[in-house]
C-alpha cells in the first residue's frame, strides 16, 4: 500500500508530507484548490510525462517521492528482484524535474527508466479517473474493462504480440515469395550457364596449353624444314657443319707453339661453343621428334578454342576469366538454393505462429465468454443499487470475419433502461447521468476483482449525487476494507465514508499562491462536510446534517 508521499516545489506546492492509511481516504477541497495535485504527483512518481509548469515557480526542481510497503505484494517483490533492485519490504518511486525540463526517475535509489517504473507501476495503483465514463463510449475500452475483470490481461497482451510475431513473418513471407518469383528466372539461366561451363570443363592452365599447341600444329611443316636445316647446318651436313669447323679452329690453335693466355683461352671458348652446338642440336632433334603434321589433331584444338572463346564472348568476358566466372555463378545458384529453403523454412515458421496465435487467441474467446456472463449479472446489480433498478447490461461477443491483434471477437457493452426495449449501444441510448452510474458501477466491480493493493477514484462520482451518492460511498468503503482506496470527490455523502479525510486548500499571500493538503479531526470533518452540503454559510443546520451524515449525530 501507499503509505507516504513527500512532494516539493511541484507546481503550487511548496513542501507537502502526507502520510497515508489503510482503507479509504477521502480528498476534498473548494473547486479550484487543487485536490488532483496530489495524484498528478503521484502520477510523475508511477512514469507519467512531466509537463511544463511542474517546477514550482522560483525553484531549481520538483522532487516528489512515493513509498510503498510491500511485505504482502509477491509480485512487486519477484519484479524488482528480477530487475536487480534493492526490496527490503519497501518500494520507494521518486522523480525529479529540474526547471530546464530534465527528467529522472528513480527506484530504491537506482535510476530506472520511465518505461520501468510505468510496468511496476500498474502492480501498485490503478487509478479509476473522472473521464472513465467518456472512455465508455469506446468499444476498445469495453474490451480491457471485460479482460482487466476476467483476470486476463496478460493473455490479452500475449495475443496481441503473437499475433505482431505472426503478421511480421508473413509480411517477410510475401515479399520474399514476391522476390522468389524474380529469382525463379535467374536460377533457371544460372543453371543453363552452370551446365554449359560444366560440359566446358576448362582446366587450370588448358588455355595456354591450347593456344601454345595450336601454334605448333599450325606451322609443323615449317617448322620441321626450318628445324631440320638448322640442325643441317649444325652437324649433319658432311662438309663445312659448325661442329666441323670448330673442331678444325681447335686443331689449327693447337698447333700454335705459344704459351699464350690469349690462345688458351680462345680455345676454351671454342671448346665451350662446340659443346653448345652438340647440344642444341639434340635438343632441336628431340623437339622436332615431338612435332608432327596432324590435322585432325589441329582441328580439334582449334574447336577446343572456338568453344571456349565463343562462351567468353557470351558473357563478355575475357577466356581467361572463364574459371573465376564459372565458380562466380556456382556460388549464386547455391545461395538462391538456401534462399529457397530458407523460403521453405520461412513458412512453417509463419505457419508455426499463426497456431500460437490462435491457440492462445481461442483461450482468450473461452475466458471473456465465461467473464461476459459474470460481469453482465454484477454490473446489473450494483445498477439496481445506484437507481437504475431496469437497467441490464449485455457484454456482446461478435466473432470477427478475420483474426486481428486484439482477439477473434469484438467486444461492446449494449445496455437495455427501460423494459421492453431492445439491447442498444452505450453511446446511443445512455445519458450522462447513466453512463456515470454505469461506469461507477464496472469500476467497483473490476476493483472488487483487483489484485493492485491501492486504487484511486477521481471524481468518479461525477453527475450523481443524494442517496446514489450515500450508494456509491458505502460501495467504496466496502472495497477500502480489502484495499487501500484514495476518493477524490465533491460528494459529501461520499466523503462522509473514508476512514481518513484529508482537506485541500489554497492560501495566498502578497507573492505567492500555495496548495495545503491537511488531514482532518473530527470538529474540521464535520465543518468541511456542512461545507459540502451546500450554502452561502455553514450553518447550525447544516453542522447537524453533517453530523448525522457522520453517523455522529
Amino acid at each position: 500500500m501507499l503509505n507516504q508521499l513527500i512532494i516539493r516545489d511541484f507546481a503550487i506546492v511548496e513542501q507537502l508530507d502526507l502520510e497515508l492509511k489503510q482503507g479509504m481516504t477521502v480528498v476534498s477541497g473548494e473547486t479550484g484548490a487543487g485536490k488532483s495535485i496530489m495524484l498528478h504527483a503521484l502520477g510523475l512518481t508511477l512514469g507519467d510525462r512531466a509537463e511544463s509548469g511542474t517546477v514550482r515557480h522560483g525553484a531549481d526542481k520538483t522532487d516528489i517521492s512515493a513509498s510503498f510497503t510491500i511485505d504482502n505484494l509477491p509480485q512487486v517483490s519477484q519484479w524488482l528482484e528480477e530487475h536487480d533492485l534493492d526490496n527490503a519490504g519497501e518500494c520507494i518511486l521518486r522523480r525529479v524535474i529540474t526547471k530546464e525540463g530534465r527528467s529522472r526517475c528513480y527506484i530504491n535509489g537506482r535510476a530506472t527508466p520511465a518505461g520501468q517504473v510505468r510496468a511496476l507501476g500498474e502492480h501498485l495503483i490503478a487509478i479509476h479517473g473522472q473521464h472513465e465514463h467518456q472512455r465508455l463510449l469506446k468499444k476498445d475500452h469495453h474490451r480491457e474493462l471485460l479482460d482487466n475483470f476476467a483476470g486476463e490481461s496478460k493473455l490479452a497482451s500475449q495475443t496481441r504480440e503473437h499475433f505482431q510475431h505472426w503478421q511480421q513473418l508473413a509480411q517477410t513471407l510475401q515479399q520474399l515469395s514476391e522476390q522468389s518469383a524474380e529469382q525463379t528466372a535467374r536460377v533457371q539461366l544460372l543453371r543453363y550457364q552452370i551446365e554449359e561451363l560444366d560440359q566446358l570443363a576448362l582446366l587450370p592452365d588448358e588455355l595456354k596449353q591450347l593456344e601454345s599447341e595450336q601454334k605448333t600444329l599450325a606451322n609443323a611443316g615449317e617448322i620441321l624444314n626450318t628445324g631440320h636445316q638448322m640442325i643441317n647446318l649444325a652437324s649433319d651436313n658432311d662438309e663445312n657443319n659448325c661442329i666441323q669447323l670448330l673442331n678444325h679452329c681447335l686443331h689449327l690453335l693447337s698447333d700454335i707453339q705459344a704459351e699464350s693466355p690469349s690462345v688458351r683461352q680462345a680455345s676454351e671458348m671454342l671448346n665451350s661453343a662446340l659443346i653448345q652446338v652438340e647440344e642444341a642440336s639434340t635438343e632441336m632433334r628431340h623437339y622436332l621428334d615431338r612435332v608432327e603434321v596432324n590435322p585432325e589433331r589441329q582441328q580439334e584444338v582449334e574447336e577446343r578454342l572456338s568453344t571456349i572463346y565463343e562462351i567468353a564472348r557470351k558473357h563478355r568476358i575475357t577466356p581467361e576469366q572463364l574459371p573465376e566466372f564459372h565458380i562466380r555463378l556456382s556460388d549464386e545458384l547455391s545461395s538462391l538454393n538456401r534462399s529457397d529453403a530458407e523460403l521453405d523454412q520461412l513458412a512453417e515458421a509463419v505457419a508455426a505462429a499463426q497456431r500460437t496465435y490462435l491457440e492462445l487467441a481461442e483461450k482468450l474467446s473461452k475466458k471473456r465468454s465465461q467473464a461476459a456472463k459474470r460481469l453482465s449479472k454484477l454490473v446489473d446489480q450494483q445498477l439496481h443499487s445506484l437507481g437504475m433498478p431496469s437497467a441490464q447490461i449485455s457484454v456482446h461477443l461478435q466473432t470477427l470475419e478475420k483474426p486481428t491483434a486484439n482477439g477473434l471477437e469484438d467486444v461492446e457493452f449494449l445496455i437495455i433502461t427501460n423494459k421492453g426495449q431492445p439491447a442498444k449501444p452505450l453511446a446511443k441510448i445512455a445519458s450522462g447521468g447513466e453512463l456515470s452510474r454505469i461506469s461507477l458501477a464496472i469500476q467497483v466491480i473490476t476493483a472488487q476483482t483487483s489484485t493492485t493493493p491501492t486504487l484511486i477514484f477521481d471524481e468518479v462520482d461525477v453527475g450523481i449525487g443524494g442517496a446514489i451518492a450515500e450508494v456509491v460511498g458505502k460501495l467504496l468503503r466496502q472495497l477500502g476494507e480489502s484495499a487501500q482506496i484514495l476518493c477524490v470527490t465533491h460528494q459529501p455523502q461520499v466523503a462522509s465514508q473514508g476512514h481518513q479525510h484529508l482537506f485541500v486548500s489554497k492560501r495566498s499571500d502578497s507573492t505567492h499562491t500555495h496548495t495545503w493538503i491537511e488531514q482532518l479531526d473530527n470538529d474540521s470533518r464535520i465543518q468541511e462536510i456542512a461545507r459540502m452540503l451546500g450554502g452561502i454559510d455553514i450553518t447550525e443546520r447544516s453542522i447537524e446534517h453533517a453530523k448525522e451524515i457522520l453517523g455522529m449525530g
